[in-house]
């Protein structure tokens, strides 16, 4: 069934017995919108998968985009489309059809592949913000540093720190006993809203979590904002006023890049923890935001 069931939710409190499905309810109280809300939803999921695939295909194709921006951009449209495609899907199944239900198995697949691609996606962008220094900084050697070994070994890099960095919470989420409510205020699974929801002590699930935030996410925004920092510097060094605002208009659509990758998720954390009179419906569509913003724009 797709409706969480109206009796025996309180059982699984007095036997010690864990949950092995979950109900995703959508926007709470916003129930008679969700047809309504799902059109941008479907149009901004679509345009995602439309525009990065097209983007993919054009750079593959044209053997003159072989350069390493251009493959990095490839790289940032491949994990986009994984990124929307981790949760919206599942939304769009709640909205039009109410499928709510979902296995233990599934949520934890889901937070998985949503989280390790976003830290897949913060190292691309950082790696971006080093492709912008050596080109401005070290013009004549730029096809030297970055050779197509290269951009292949960062590649698999940035793959491998967000799938490892992410894999144990799958062990930490699994060693929980889920025997509260299991009904969940979302259209997603992540991982602390899920781990709420355990009887046991999540102590080590909150650290690793913040651990993991700042080991990846913070780390690369502390990087990109040194490597422009540099870049900035090098500019200013550029005699000719020309020269300098031809430089530094390369920049601009990968600043905008990352003020819209990072600016939502920020946005939506910070209304979480200190937006406490805030409706939970406008919590989870800002969720949302930041999860389709980026892969759109």
């Amino acid at each position: 069934s797709s409706n969480p069931p109206a009796s025996g939710m309180s059982s699984f409190n007095h036997t010690g017995a864990s949950h092995v499905a979950f109900y995703l309810l959508g926007i709470p109280g916003r129930e008679d919108l969700h047809t309504w809300i799902s059109i941008p939803f479907f149009i901004s999921y679509v345009s995602a998968l439309l525009g990065n695939g097209l983007l993919i295909a054009i750079i593959l194709i044209k053997s003159s985009l072989r350069e390493p921006m251009y493959l990095f951009l490839c790289m940032l449209a491949a994990v986009d489309m994984v990124f929307a495609t981790t949760t919206e899907p599942k939304a769009l199944a709640i909205f039009w059809c109410k499928s709510r239900e979902i296995s233990l198995n599934g949520c934890i697949a889901q937070l998985y592949f949503q989280h390790s691609s976003f830290i897949s996606e913060s190292g691309v962008l950082l790696v971006m913000a080093f492709d912008r220094y050596v080109a401005i900084c070290y013009p004549l050697r730029y096809t030297m540093i970055l050779t197509h070994s290269l951009i292949g070994k960062i590649g698999v890099a940035v793959f491998l720190r967000a799938h490892c960095t992410i894999f144990p919470m799958i062990f930490l989420l699994k060693r929980l006993t889920f025997c509260r409510n299991n009904v969940l205020p979302h259209t997603f699974c992540e991982h602390i809203g899920l781990a709420k929801f355990a009887c046991d002590d999540i102590r080590v699930n909150i650290w690793y979590g913040f651990f993991v935030l700042m080991s990846t996410v913070i780390l690369d925004i502390i990087l990109i904002f040194a490597s422009y920092g540099l870049i900035l510097r090098a500019v200013f060094h550029i005699p000719s006023q020309e020269a300098r605002h031809k430089t530094l208009n390369t920049c601009v659509s990968h600043v905008c890049v990352i003020i819209l990758f990072y600016g939502p998720g920020i946005f939506s954390v910070l209304t979480q923890r200190f937006g406490r009179h805030i409706p939970l419906h406008v919590h989870i569509l800002l969720a949302n935001v930041s999860m389709l913003a980026p892969p759109m724009l």
